[in-house]
């Protein structure tokens, strides 16, 4: 049995020489310096609130992309976005009228979530290549109906679930299927912040318009918002959708008219027998995001930019626990090993920054995305799902419609 087990230093050791070997670059970093003949892709972003202005300033680094038109209702964005884009940019006030310019090659949609899909819908019709921040759809049907249009029109469909184009997940995929921290069979996820998670609503504009994520007809709050990237990083790391859900939320700290859950607890079963936990909660920000992935040969603790991984050969304190002799009090586990992901991330660049140029690649090369409309609908009905089980109080189940 101890030549079984691995040393934390050797442990440590192994992981780095195995993975050093397989290290792939994300996107392809010719494309950062175009040739001459090449003509960057006119791109509209439709929706330039906080998330947009985001995009439209990475965008700004991505020498493939020009952005030749912006959209929004409010002006107040349209005058903020103005400073992100040149001169000649055009502002359109009507979605519709940007997706039909016939100059724009794709689009980026980044608007609130009940109009998701049909933006979406309307732009693939239009012949235009799309990138769509998460999540994909309001509701099950319309995820469903949205792999129906994206297969139908050909077209480069890509989803802002950017974690799937940052260094450090692909190295903790690399560690979980390479087995070094064992047998995975839980992770345990969070997104809690301390917040009322509102914005002020400027004179003369609607409240429910401008905190359009408090209420149902708009959004699916804490899971659709926030949930769905940790909902996708397991989902990338097991290899599946969820088979089943249950769990409990409500509208328990912030009482001032919201419809949404002001805190979410949710669990997931996966093909055998994995479990993983997820819970957004708005009155408590310790730690704010993080996931834990326990195996039976270590974890792996994941933060924001940064992970840890440690060994379960550790060394355990024997002694009387509840009066129970012999039980463990407790187990030392040191600091754990910084994962070191620097060889996939030479640029230092926000996880976006990769996933943006990867679509444009996409758009030139051919090649599928690795966030795609297919592993975005998982995530959109498991993150529905768990609405559905919250709200009706009762287990949901997937059904073999929701994969084809």
């Amino acid at each position: 049995m101890k030549d079984k087990q691995i040393s934390r230093r050797k442990f440590i050791e192994n992981s780095g020489i195995a993975l050093s070997s397989i290290a792939v670059l994300p996107g392809n970093l010719d494309l950062f310096q175009l040739s001459g003949s090449a003509k960057p892709l006119r791109v509209g972003v439709i929706g330039v609130g906080s998330r947009g202005k985001g995009l439209l300033s990475l965008l700004r680094d991505v020498k493939d992309a020009e952005v030749t038109a912006i959209c929004d209702l409010r002006d107040d964005n349209i005058a903020l976005a103005k400073k992100l884009v040149p001169p000649a940019c055009k502002v359109y006030k009507n979605y519709k009228e940007l997706i039909n310019d016939k100059k724009i090659n794709a689009v980026i949609i980044a608007t609130p979530l009940y109009l998701h899909h049909p933006m979406a819908v309307a732009a693939l019709q239009k012949g235009k290549h799309v990138y769509l921040e998460k999540a994909i759809s309001y509701d099950i049907p319309q995820a469903i109906d949205l792999v129906k249009q994206v297969e139908k029109s050909g077209l480069v469909f890509q989803v802002g679930h950017q974690y799937r184009y940052f260094g450090l997940y692909k190295r903790i995929k690399e560690i979980i299927d390479k087995g070094w921290i064992g047998k995975v069979q839980h992770y345990e996820c969070q997104y809690h912040r301390n917040s009322d998670w509102r914005f002020p609503v400027p004179a003369g504009m609607d409240e429910r318009f401008v905190n359009w994520r408090m209420y149902k007809a708009s959004s699916g709050g804490l899971m659709t918002e926030l949930c769905g990237h940790p909902i996708d990083v397991v989902n990338w790391m097991v290899g599946a959708a969820p088979l089943r859900v249950t769990g409990i939320g409500g509208v328990d700290y912030w009482k001032d008219g919201r419809e949404n859950f002001d805190n979410v607890r949710v669990v997931y079963e996966y093909p055998n027998g994995v479990k993983s936990s997820v819970s957004s909660i708005l009155s408590n920000g310790y730690k704010g995001y993080g996931i834990r992935i326990l195996g039976d040969k270590g974890s792996i603790i994941v933060e924001r930019e940064d992970a840890l991984i440690f060994s379960e050969n550790v060394k355990k304190e024997i002694g009387t626990v509840d009066g129970v002799t012999g039980a463990t009090k407790a187990v030392h586990y040191g600091e754990g090993e910084k994962v070191d992901y620097s060889d996939l991330d030479p640029l230092k660049k926000d996880p976006t920054y990769y996933a943006l140029v990867d679509f444009f690649e996409c758009i030139r090369t051919g090649k599928k995305p690795a966030a795609d409309v297919y592993t975005a609908r998982d995530v959109a009905i498991a993150s529905h799902m768990a609405n559905i089980a919250m709200e009706t109080r009762q287990e949901q189940v997937w059904k073999p419609e929701y994969s084809v």
